[in-house]
């Protein structure tokens, strides 16, 4: 019935690249445990070897802080031959087993996998979480009206027969449903990539740093360009940019009189005017080679910021990314400038991991 472990969702068929991350993160800060998953399970359990540090091991990071995981939950509970009847009962006697991590939650989030299989659990778990929620409430488990400033209790199914409960924090989670953020495609778009660039936006950069890499009249770069999806995002926000690729740019963008199109190799392209506020780049290349390419236009001033996608091999993403990343970090720290560098498998992104760096002086740090 006790369980302590940290849940990871993820996308599935990145079981392991999750696992990978967490067992070397929780490891270097001395939370020892080892981790079970199933190949395109869409979640990754790490058990810890020591119960009384769960607390301390979901306070080491947050989810946004990391790059596979889109939840993290902490695990003190699994019920393993629910049956049919009476769930909310068997829910409440294996809660009545276990300490109470916190003295009340402010809200329950009912979940399961990101899989053909696991939407199969979609309908259930939204009609189970309203008697399950007045039944908590009653039970002393939950605050009588919902409060996001407390942590959420979180009731993952993995199958109808196996759920694991646990907690988030607010400041440590994400605060979307399955760790999920759904965006509308715009119909005016050129292209579905525009979500993923959308998605970093949103997800990636605070309401103060989107002010300041977005800025309205600012100059960006937008390198492997066609047919304009990326390019999209920048005009939508009053941006002027050089869209760079061999293929064509929509007419719909070019008419905006914001985009100018060069047919260039984006690897020797240099900006018109000697620098741009923003680099943009999704181009399908070898990773390390991408981050070589950010590191110069970042080094050299070409461009203040950048964000970028780098494309994963179908193994050792995790490794890849870590080895692309400390290289480039590596180049950035050695300048007197500061950047804000984060790194994340987003929900609209496939088999890639998009990376933000938001140049910022050394004392606002």
């Amino acid at each position: 019935m006790s369980n302590t472990s940290i849940l990871g969702y993820c996308r599935p068929g990145y079981e392991n690249d999750t696992a990978n991350e967490l067992t070397s993160r929780y490891g270097e800060a001395q939370c020892y445990g080892y981790p079970v998953s199933k190949k395109n399970s869409g979640f990754v359990l790490y058990h810890l070897y020591d119960a009384t540090q769960l607390e301390q091991t979901i306070t080491q990071f947050a989810v946004h802080d990391s790059i596979f995981p889109r939840q993290l939950v902490a695990v003190f509970a699994t019920l393993n031959d629910i049956e049919k009847e009476d769930r909310v009962g068997q829910v409440l006697e294996a809660l009545k087993e276990v300490e109470k991590p916190f003295q009340i939650f402010g809200t329950i989030d009912v979940e399961y996998p990101d899989t053909e299989e696991g939407k199969t659990l979609a309908k259930f778990c939204r009609k189970f979480t309203v008697p399950l929620r007045q039944a908590l409430r009653k039970a002393g488990w939950l605050t009588a009206k919902e409060n996001l400033g407390k942590p959420k209790l979180h009731i993952f199914f993995e199958s109808f027969e196996i759920c694991h409960i646990g907690y988030t924090l607010p400041s440590h989670a994400s605060s979307d449903h399955l760790g999920i953020c759904r965006l509308k495609f715009p119909s005016d778009a050129p292209s579905r990539s525009t979500l993923k660039l959308e998605d970093a936006l949103v997800n990636m950069l605070s309401d103060k740093q989107q002010a300041k890499v977005l800025r309205s009249g600012g100059r960006a770069v937008d390198l492997g360009a066609c047919p304009g999806g990326w390019t999209y995002q920048l005009v939508k926000r009053g941006m002027y940019v050089e869209a760079i690729d061999n293929g064509l740019v929509a007419d719909s963008l070019m008419s905006t009189g914001l985009v100018e199109h060069h047919a260039a190799d984006g690897f020797t392209y240099r900006p018109q005017f000697g620098r741009v506020d923003l680099l943009v780049c999704d181009m399908i290349e070898q990773p390390d080679r991408v981050a070589k390419l950010m590191g110069d236009w970042l080094v050299k001033h070409w461009a203040t910021h950048a964000i970028f996608n780098l494309k994963l091999p179908m193994k050792q993403r995790y490794e890849t990314v870590v080895e692309a990343m400390t290289l480039l970090r590596g180049r950035l720290n050695a300048l007197e400038d500061a950047f804000a560098v984060k790194v994340r498998h987003l929900y609209h992104d496939r088999d890639e991991v998009t990376v933000t760096i938001v140049r910022t002086s050394k004392d606002e740090v």
